[in-house]
């Protein structure tokens, strides 16, 4: 599998709040067993809030699925990502100044696999916010995640556009995130979704898909590295302003 994780601060802020991570154990016994893991996750919150919350995130969250013994690879993301939340809203009641922190987060972990069949493995998801997890597969491009955004919700429900959503000037605003609320809600793949060669996986934090659209992501990883497609991806959104962090983690099944 070829991976390139690329952030970029973009234009406009001072700092970035987005964060992401890559893991994948030494000892082949375990990699079979546990496979990759990717996570990003986009933080809120303030100056530091939003930076330090993306960043527990996804410390806990590789620590958290690192360590899980059970065999469970679903399970294993959903506690993981319930770690980081508990972690979050512990370090926020222990740092008044955070009060509010909190951050998206989509994690996948892939397992390859080893019965010999046609499949190059399988492909587990957990996600809250507006990160977002795309799959390329056959020329065509197909977002797995849906938006936990107040304008997801009018999508859902069919009262407003993709198109109409796009310039919606209540966009931004979540319906759910992590280390907020005391219960956190997410989404986890029921099934796993298997995966063949060829396929590429795409990760990005809104300052990327906000400005970027789906089919330029389609464009962007054809017949180039994942690096390159990173980098053009990421150039390209700074070409449009840049008014949010950027950042992707791109995964071609070779």
């Amino acid at each position: 599998m070829e991976v390139s994780s690329q952030s970029d601060i973009g234009c406009l802020r001072q700092n970035n709040e987005d964060s992401f991570g890559y893991w994948e154990p030494d000892d082949d016994r375990e990699f079979l067993r546990k496979g990759r893991l990717a996570v990003v996750a986009d933080g809120m919150g303030g100056y530091e809030g939003g930076q330090e919350a993306s960043r527990l995130a996804v410390a806990t969250l590789v620590d958290s699925y690192r360590d899980f013994e059970g065999d469970d690879t679903r399970e294993a993301l959903v506690q993981a990502l319930q770690s980081a939340h508990e972690e979050i809203r512990n370090h926020s009641f222990a740092h008044p100044e955070l009060r509010g922190m909190g951050t998206t987060c989509t994690a996948i972990a892939i397992l390859k696999n080893t019965d010999g069949n046609a499949n190059y493995g399988s492909l587990f998801y957990v996600h809250v916010g507006d990160t977002r997890l795309y799959l390329i597969r056959d020329g065509q491009i197909t977002r797995v995640t849906r938006d936990h955004s107040y304008v997801g919700r009018l999508i859902e429900a069919g009262m407003i556009s993709e198109q109409q959503a796009e310039v919606h000037p209540q966009r931004n605003i979540l319906t759910s995130a992590v280390g907020t609320n005391l219960d956190l809600v997410m989404d986890a793949s029921e099934q796993p979704e298997p995966l063949r060669q060829g396929d590429v996986l795409v990760i990005c934090s809104d300052g990327l898909w906000g400005l970027v659209r789906d089919a330029e992501i389609l464009n962007a990883v054809k017949n180039k590295t994942a690096e390159q497609a990173g980098r053009e991806l990421i150039e390209l959104a700074r070409q449009r302003g840049g008014p949010d962090n950027i950042t992707v983690q791109i995964l071609r099944v070779l």
